[in-house]
């Protein structure tokens, strides 16, 4: 008799893992704060590059991200999380490029 049970256990399985989705309120916080740490750490980069090369290109190059960081916040607490994601990735990532291509 015991052998069914076995078989039984053996063939139980664990609960599949179930996604977690955040509420619309979760995903705002978490884009604003992303925002918000990325707009600090542009500023520290802005310091940084500024101490090595006082140049206008860096202030506009670095100036731009960080208004796109507040933008960015600004969408988001409209709930237009989606395209602040986007803005923002595409956004920092052209600033960066910008800083390797156009930066000495």
């Amino acid at each position: 008799m015991d052998a069914p049970a076995d078989a039984a256990d053996a063939d139980e399985q664990p609960p599949p893992a179930r996604r977690v989705n955040l509420t619309p309120r979760q995903a705002r916080q978490v884009r604003i704060v992303l925002a918000s740490v990325l707009m600090a750490a542009m500023a520290a980069v802005l310091v940084i590059r500024l101490a090595s090369r006082t140049s206008v290109l860096v202030v506009g190059v670095y100036g731009a991200a960080l208004i796109l960081c507040g933008v960015v916040i600004e969408l988001s607490r409209n709930g237009r999380t989606r395209l602040g994601t986007w803005l923002l990735g595409l956004g920092l990532a052209a600033a960066l490029a910008a800083d390797w291509l156009l930066l000495p």
